[in-house]
């Protein structure tokens, strides 16, 4: 099973650690599109702080995140998993699985991420701010951007079994599973049951919980009707929508997780 996350735009900042180290991060064929992000960062951050933050969408309260995207390349850094904080990370709360539901999550949790592409949870990253959403001045819009790299690389990655999307809209833009890897692939949207609609704290908060409850369940669907199972033996209430017949094989499954509150 591959999990496809989003990042946080909120992330954790650690002064200890060894520097980042590129050529150590997962997905290796990414690896060229990762440093080229990188380079055109720093140097529009260090260049000129008003307008790295102009591009990067900040507030004048967020100023001093331009200042820490200079130090990319010197900065401690740690864990994925321990670097992205917010509403779906503290309901997935990854450092208190127990040992083998750690090792499923270095397995199968994959971020997205408009700096790195895409990264394992145990990947050691520094904190930074680049959202997918950016258009660098060089390089362009990194939803585009990463689309190449993500095409040679991703479907790969995704192996043989389940791939599970709970990306937002902005991070499944670079790379959206086609043919054979589609047809076993499952989107999924938290709906606020009374009212039919998408609540972002309902919408996170539960999807890091579904995350969490497979991982310490040990289960690994082998495909959508699988993990819809699942979801309802956890005790979740699942409405599915398959693809057409003549799709079949080759369209991904849509979720709808319904709930009434979230604790």
């Amino acid at each position: 099973m591959l999990v496809l996350l989003p990042p946080s735009e909120g992330k954790a900042s650690f002064g200890r650690g060894a520097p980042l180290k590129p050529e150590a991060l997962s997905l290796p064929g990414l690896g060229a599109a990762r440093e080229a992000v990188l380079d055109e960062l720093v140097e529009l951050c260090a260049a000129d702080e008003d307008k790295a933050r102009e591009v990067l969408g900040l507030s004048e309260g967020l100023r001093g995140e331009v200042a820490k995207n200079t130090e990319l390349r010197t900065a401690g850094a740690r864990p994925a998993g321990e670097i992205y904080t917010g509403v779906l990370y503290d309901a997935l709360d990854l450092a208190s699985l127990d040992a083998a539901a750690k090792r499923r999550a270095a397995r199968s949790l994959l971020v997205f991420s408009g700096l790195w592409g895409a990264v394992r949870v145990t990947d050691r990253i520094p904190s930074y701010r680049c959202s997918m959403g950016v258009k660098l001045p060089g390089l362009g819009a990194l939803g585009a951007y990463w689309r190449a790299p993500m095409a040679s690389v991703l479907p790969e990655a995704a192996g043989n079994g389940l791939v599970l999307d709970l990306r937002s809209a902005a991070y499944a833009a670079p790379w959206k599973p086609k043919g054979e890897v589609a047809g076993r692939t499952a989107s999924v949207r938290v709906l606020h049951a009374p009212t039919r609609k998408v609540v972002s704290h309902f919408n996170k908060a539960t999807k890091g919980r579904i995350v969490r409850s497979l991982l310490t369940a040990g289960i690994a669907p082998s495909g959508p009707a699988e993990l819809v199972e699942a979801l309802r033996d956890l005790g979740y209430v699942v409405e599915e929508k398959a693809p057409a017949q003549a799709k079949a094989g080759t369209t991904a499954w849509t979720l709808d997780v319904l709930v009434d509150e979230v604790h």
